[in-house]
């Protein structure tokens, strides 16, 4: 994105007294950030669904701030960032309602499969049991795709983000505050982990903006909206867990449990959720059920080339079909990572799909069905 726009998402970013929902309406209505940025109060009033506070509070506060320095102070930060109209921006998260229109992150995007996302929630206070259950569950999809999404909280959380770093899973994690603060402490190990292995860490937070206790449910959206179903590992009938089990529900994605204990009164919440519906897993395959996936093994790259090799393809189909081992893609991704031909790469494709090398998914999406060992 051009700095001279990204400088106005990174000022209503900055400003506290506002939210996501605020900057997608003035955004919408004028059709331009800068435009959105620059409006004055009489534009303003017309929106609907804005109120006189919403409009007077940002007012006030843009006259004090200046997106230059905005962009700058993230530039000094060393922060990467994605806005609402970034190609990169992940297309689940802007199909929730009251979507995040700037993530700041830390770590690299490529390591993650945003089509194989996979929420995992639970007690702050987890038993020894689930935790051993939930690290069994997470080490069967070793060697895959996957990609496991939580909150960077005690329990449960961590167990998951470890548990996926062990078995040589990406991971992402979700904060609740701005990157100038590490919440829990305990687990400053574990965001350097994922940030210069394992994945990504998003915060929809500026900077400064600290881990108050209503960020923690407001962020819990995120975690839900990043992935394509939500496991509850352990969770009591009011807890975190169970306001993240409503939003997966309200964006239409699959609710799946971890049954637990009968006399842990942490398994309350994951039992009221069976009984309303959701998934039981109590395994690997279980998850793959609940959302229709089957799940190719990835491998090293020089694994892929034997593979591909062994395959009989010639110089161009193995070089298409080495491009979706490693993650699946579109047509339009194929022909701008390789630099190949539309037409090209269709009739390669076609070829590879007959052959039953690789598959479509998800309308124009291609995914390899070779297991390599």
């Amino acid at each position: 994105m051009e700095e001279d726009v990204s400088k106005y998402w990174l000022a209503f970013a900055s400003i506290e007294k506002i939210g996501s929902g605020f900057i997608k309406t003035v955004f919408d209505h004028f059709g331009s950030i800068k435009s959105a940025w620059c409006a004055g109060p009489n534009d303003l009033i017309k929106i609907e669904n804005l109120t006189k506070r919403q409009i007077n509070d940002f007012l006030s506060e843009r006259d004090k701030t200046d997106p230059d320095a905005c962009l700058n102070y993230i530039k000094e930060k060393n922060l990467k960032f994605l806005t609402y109209t970034d190609k990169d921006f992940p297309l689940l998260l802007k199909q929730i309602p009251n979507c995040p229109v700037t993530l700041f992150y830390k770590g690299d995007l490529s390591r993650c499969n945003f089509d194989r996302t996979i929420a995992i929630v639970g007690s702050r206070n987890a038993s020894e049991n689930a935790k051993t259950v939930l690290t069994k569950i997470i080490s069967e999809f070793k060697g895959t795709d996957l990609c496991i999404v939580s909150g960077l909280a005690r329990g449960i959380d961590s167990c998951a983000h470890k548990a996926a770093l062990k078995y040589g899973l990406s991971t992402i994690g979700v904060i609740a505050s701005g990157f100038d603060f590490v919440y829990p402490t305990q687990n400053k190990a574990l965001y350097k982990e994922i940030e210069d292995n394992g994945g990504v860490i998003f915060s929809e937070y500026w900077p400064s903006f600290q881990p108050m206790t209503w960020r923690f449910p407001h962020r819990n959206r995120i975690v839900t909206g990043l992935s394509k179903g939500t496991l509850v590992a352990e969770a009591a009938l009011k807890s975190g867990a169970l306001i993240s089990a409503n939003f997966c529900l309200e964006q239409n994605r699959e609710l799946m449990c971890m049954p637990g204990l009968l006399t842990n009164p942490n398994t309350e919440g994951v039992y009221k959720l069976i009984k309303n519906g959701a998934a039981v897993i109590t395994r690997g395959q279980d998850i793959l059920d609940a959302l229709g996936w089957e799940m190719p093994v990835v491998s090293s790259q020089s694994q892929e080339k034997t593979a591909s090799a062994q395959l009989d393809l010639n110089e161009e189909e193995q070089k298409v079909f080495e491009y979706i081992a490693r993650q699946s893609c579109t047509t339009d991704e194929l022909c701008a990572g390789l630099n190949m031909d539309f037409g090209e790469i269709t009739v390669i494709l076609l070829n590879l799909e007959m052959n039953g090398y690789i598959k479509q998914i998800d309308g124009d999406r291609y995914m390899s069905v070779v297991k390599f060992s």
